[in-house]
């Protein structure tokens, strides 16, 4: 096996392995280096897809396109415009002229083809180590309707993006999030669904009632959310097939609010108002059996399951301000793990179990960061006229949250970042957004 390296400095320590018998035969390491938060992207070529068909020119276009703009997308790769190209790419099966693509500096070349038979579409790709002149793995293929081309193209992508990198990839997902129109004081916010780069956006809920923080099951068919409809918050269920919903169950003369699904996708954990205290609870989302976790005299909310679904990390302002706690999942004493100045909120765990990202205001400007499960290593990611709401792509790299910008009539918006503070970016959306869950990957 070859060693990746990606090298960072204090921000991000991180070694990956390029898992693949025929990489053991390269002359040298592809390599994407980063040293205290500066990257040099890695260059690579990605001439369009060949069209195996006569009506798959189009389609074969597009997938390229969008493969690119996925690897382009994390700035870790630099695409090479195609008049830089030396040589062309005859067909799928053609040997590689790397001499050509090594002289343009490429150092990886992606090659594929796509066909079309009536309404199904198949999709194969090739990588290659432009300087070691081998082919990273063999080449594989995927099959869809011509209408899901966009992810069988992130698909490709997150191929790619993991041959490389040694980490999972993340494009092929989506992200649910409160779709935002209308003025300030008559917002309007309804449910959205998208792709993870904001294409294909779907609504699921109408804007008659104010709906806020959803919630992916860990399968993703299912988003948890709450909504003012009945004038008081409560918890809804839906399906993202169907669209159908339920709400959850109810105590007389309470509010309800901030659900979360557990790794089993069967618990819920959410917080509840009852008597001006508000506590976490947890219950089986088909209902029934509520059980009290936090009894503090304070506000207990935002809680968030770890990837093992043992513990809870939650906000609470206990110790006189907003800080983040951990417990059991099933309860009991808390420990606390944020120490700066400021107040912490919104906590969640990555899906790889090894940082948690949260909220912080201090000094007038909030931030999204990230720290160890112990409170340990902090680093703040963002900083802005107020940037809240991290959710986790599904490799635990990448960070979406919610900014709204000054003067702009409080319109909000989506935003990503890496967890080494670089590569932010806004995701487009059709009007504002807030809010956003990241799914795990498509199955």
């Amino acid at each position: 096996m070859r060693v990746l390296g990606l090298v960072m400095g204090a921000a991000v320590g991180l070694a990956t392995v390029l898992a693949t018998p025929v990489a053991a035969q390269s002359d040298g390491p592809l390599r994407i280096e980063i040293t205290e938060g500066v990257i040099e992207p890695l260059p690579f070529a990605l001439p369009i897809f060949e069209a195996e068909t006569a009506d798959a020119g189009g389609v074969a276009a597009q997938i390229s396109q969008v493969v690119a703009a996925d690897l382009s997308g994390t700035g870790l790769f630099r695409e090479l415009p195609a008049d830089a190209f030396i040589s062309s790419v005859a067909s799928f099966a053609a040997p590689v002229q790397y001499a050509d693509w090594k002289a343009i500096n490429a150092q990886a070349l992606i090659t594929g083809a796509v066909s079309v038979q009536g309404n199904q579409l198949a999709v194969k790709f090739r990588l290659y180590d432009v300087f070691s002149g081998a082919e990273m793995g063999s080449g594989l293929q995927f099959t869809s309707t011509v209408d899901g081309w966009r992810r069988m193209a992130h698909k490709v992508a997150d191929a790619v993006y993991s041959r490389i990198t040694g980490e999972g990839g993340y494009f092929d997902s989506r992200v649910v999030y409160v779709s935002e129109t209308g003025a300030k004081d008559a917002r309007q916010k309804r449910l959205g669904i998208m792709d993870y780069d904001g294409a294909n956006v779907q609504f699921l809920t109408d804007s008659n009632a104010i709906v806020l923080a959803p919630r992916f099951s860990p399968t993703g068919d299912r988003v948890l959310y709450t909504s003012y409809e009945t004038g008081f918050p409560r918890i809804y269920v839906l399906d993202v097939g169907s669209a159908q919903r339920r709400a959850l169950e109810n105590q007389d003369g309470t509010m309800s609010f901030a659900p979360r699904f557990a790794p089993d996708g069967q618990t819920i954990v959410f917080s509840l108002s009852q008597g001006g205290n508000t506590d976490i609870w947890a219950m089986n989302v088909s209902g029934g059996g509520a059980a009290r976790l936090t009894s503090a005299p304070s506000i207990e909310t935002a809680p968030s399951f770890s990837p093992d679904g043992s513990q809870i990390v939650f906000e609470s302002d206990r110790s006189g301000t907003q800080q983040l706690y951990i417990m059991a999942a099933t309860g009991g004493e808390a420990r606390r793990i944020s120490s700066g100045p400021g107040r912490y909120g919104t906590p969640v765990w990555s899906p790889r179990g090894d940082l948690i990202a949260f909220t912080k205001q201090n000094s007038g400007r909030f931030h999204i960061g990230v720290m160890r499960t112990d409170g340990s290593e902090e680093r703040l990611l963002t900083a802005s006229f107020l940037d809240e709401g991290p959710t986790w792509a599904p490799n635990g790299r990448v960070i979406m949250f919610t900014r709204e910008t000054q003067g702009e009539g409080g319109r909000s918006s989506l935003y990503s970042v890496d967890i080494s503070g670089r590569n932010l970016r806004p995701v487009r959306t059709p009007d504002g957004g807030s809010d956003p869950s990241w799914s795990p990957l498509l199955k």
